[in-house]
């Protein structure tokens, strides 16, 4: 037997023993959730958009009331978390007017959109290079019925690569007086042309 396959043999033959010695360190479970900041005379709360409010056991995040974030944390006790990270995403809310004259149409490709907290949340993918780009969400006041319009500009930003984009609108301008849910219609420039899509507010 060769000396170099003589030797892998026994590298291989002692993995299984060596690899017993050491005691790996168990990861935390841990969640990640969307959630509205809160702030509050003893620090930041975190809302999720279950309605539950998250209290960090020690946080250094500093941020504006009412920011949307990306929030990983692992459970401790009771409604006492402690936190991985806090990403802040783009937070924004139905602009009544500036449509159609301020609407983009750049189209975006679709990952996941749906309601909830009160707000409608979307993880699109968009081709991005260097420059930023800018998202709107345009009511068209001229409907009858509640239309809104996912404004996208990529504001000449150069050819670039595949970027995952979240943004959040808060939609408490949809709400009736007397509370019943309301259905509205949302529509999306993709690849693949005008996508519309139906969403209840609760």
């Amino acid at each position: 037997m060769k000396p170099a396959l003589f030797a892998l043999c026994i590298a291989l033959l002692l993995l299984p023993v060596t690899g017993c010695e050491k005691d790996p360190k168990r990861l935390d479970n841990y969640f990640v959730d969307f959630a509205t900041v809160k702030k509050e005379a003893a620090g930041y709360r975190f809302l999720l958009d279950n309605g539950r409010l998250l209290v960090p056991q020690e946080t250094d995040y500093t941020g504006d009331e009412g920011q949307r974030v990306i929030f990983n944390y692992v459970p401790l006790q009771g409604d006492t978390v402690k936190i991985n990270q806090v990403t802040n995403i783009f937070t924004g809310a139905i602009q009544s007017e500036g449509f159609p004259e301020r609407y983009t149409k750049d189209p975006v490709k679709i990952q996941s959109i749906w309601v909830a907290g009160g707000y409608l949340n979307m993880v699109i993918e968009t081709e991005y290079h260097s420059k930023p780009h800018k998202v709107a969400l345009f009511r068209d006041s001229s409907s009858p019925s509640a239309d809104l319009y996912f404004s996208h500009s990529r504001e000449d930003d150069p050819p670039g690569y595949p970027q995952i984009m979240y943004v959040s609108f808060l939609l408490s301008s949809l709400h009736t007086q007397n509370g019943t849910p309301v259905s509205f219609r949302l529509f999306i420039q993709t690849y693949n042309g005008l996508r519309e899509m139906h969403f209840t507010l609760q």
